[in-house]
């Protein structure tokens, strides 16, 4: 039966919400960093390193949030392969922090922002960039005015995935992050935690505002592709 309790806190479900937004837009921002260029690359290979890469980025697709969570989890405790970063850091360990939050997250944003990054690539082809090569632009200048504006449409489309998807990320934070209120606890994570109390007045907060998010996220997903896709090209 459903509790009653009535424990609604707008500062507690503020810091949640600021904690999930800055982890967001920080992992939306390093996973375009490291995601653009790699799909690039992948765009524009053809050999054997170029399948194992793929796979190995996709891989967080396919596996549940818990099992990455847990490897994660070991990756980024002070024996594993964390260790080294978290003593040049001065950390004692990664894990149950917003800085494992935040490798975690990338590594579950990536496959959405090189998928779409790499598609959008693959489908304007390599013409337009022969073209301005044949006009003596440096290649790196034609990589930055050709070829990025023409993937604009797959570029943002990957990172309002990733943006959302983190947002919405339980499974895998909660195995990496724990639930440290004002340091970890996420609005997925409060969301559970408020469930489990019976503080349905919070849930409902909670769950209706990720409701609302989802959907604007989507209608600006659409209107923001179909605006880029009707540009004069």
């Amino acid at each position: 039966m459903m509790g009653t309790n009535t424990l609604f806190d707008p500062n507690s479900i503020f810091t949640a919400l600021r904690l999930s937004v800055t982890l967001a837009c920080v992992t939306t921002v390093m996973a375009l960093g490291i995601g653009v260029p790699l799909a690039w690359w992948l765009a524009n290979r053809r050999n054997w390193w170029r399948d194992v890469c793929s796979s190995i980025i996709t891989l967080p697709l396919v596996l549940p949030p818990t099992v990455l969570g847990f490897y994660l989890l070991l990756a980024l405790g002070p024996s594993g392969l964390g260790a080294l970063a978290a003593h040049i850091t001065g950390r004692s360990t990664f894990a149950f922090s917003f800085a494992g939050l935040t490798v975690g997250s990338v590594i579950a944003a990536l496959p959405y922002i090189v998928q779409s990054t790499q598609a959008a690539f693959e489908t304007t082809g390599r013409k337009p960039l022969e073209i301005a090569y044949t006009l003596r632009t440096p290649p790196f200048r034609a990589f930055l005015s050709v070829a990025l504006p023409l993937a604009a449409p797959g570029i943002i489309a990957g990172a309002v995935i990733a943006f959302a998807h983190t947002i919405g990320e339980f499974g895998l934070v909660l195995m990496i992050g724990g639930d440290i209120p004002g340091q970890t606890r996420l609005l997925s994570i409060m969301l559970f935690d408020n469930v489990e109390t019976g503080d349905w007045a919070s849930a409902h907060a909670i769950a209706g505002g990720m409701v609302a998010f989802a959907f604007v996220t989507i209608l600006i997903l659409r209107l923001t592709q179909k605006r880029l896709t009707a540009r004069p090209s």
